[in-house]
């Protein structure tokens, strides 16, 4: 499938996931629901709420929009907003269940590959900001040890490469990074 010619940030993303069969339309129409400074991440096609669309995860939230010809549809889950997600599968498609604000989201019908790559780099995200907005306290009396801290960062940076969440490239570079901190 040719370049969409859509946006830099968009076309990338959306060949990853060639051929998005059935998601043209809302590759095309996706800069007319994103905020100034949005940039997408991941797409991948799925169905929600009995329709048929696309799911977009942003560096601000993830929005599934179906753009069809008689009727439109727009949930947005804000990043800061998402308390865990999940994600379960069977042979070529799963369901990616989102736990946001006490509700929860499944779209289903996401092609494997795409939901497990979709849900590893949401629940990055999701332990990033949860890391960075908890206090800090000085001298916890359970700290791990600073091998054990390095080895937990190791075991997940393995696990979102696995999940396809990271290029190679990304993990290299963030391999190497943790080990400078030693």
């Amino acid at each position: 499938m040719g370049k969409y010619n859509v946006r830099p940030d968009i076309d990338a993303a959306a060949e990853k996931i060639a051929p998005a069969i059935g998601s043209r339309r809302e590759i095309e129409q996706l800069p007319s629901v994103l905020w100034e400074g949005e940039s997408v991440d991941m797409l991948a096609s799925g169905t929600y709420g009995g329709g048929a669309g696309l799911v977009a995860l942003t560096n601000l939230r993830l929005v599934f929009f179906k753009h069809g010809i008689m009727s439109q549809k727009l949930e947005d889950f804000p990043l800061g907003n998402i308390s865990s997600v999940q994600w379960s599968a069977g042979l070529l498609m799963g369901t990616l269940s989102v736990f946001a604000s006490g509700n929860r989201a499944d779209i289903k019908q996401v092609p494997k590959p795409h939901g497990e790559a979709l849900s590893g780099r949401l629940r990055m995200l999701i332990a990033t900001a949860q890391a960075s907005a908890a206090p800090t306290v000085s001298a916890p009396a359970a700290a791990p040890t600073g091998a054990q801290d390095v080895a937990s960062r190791l075991a997940t940076l393995d696990q979102l490469r696995v999940a396809g969440a990271i290029t190679d490239a990304e993990y290299q570079e963030r391999r190497t990074a943790i080990l400078a901190s030693i």
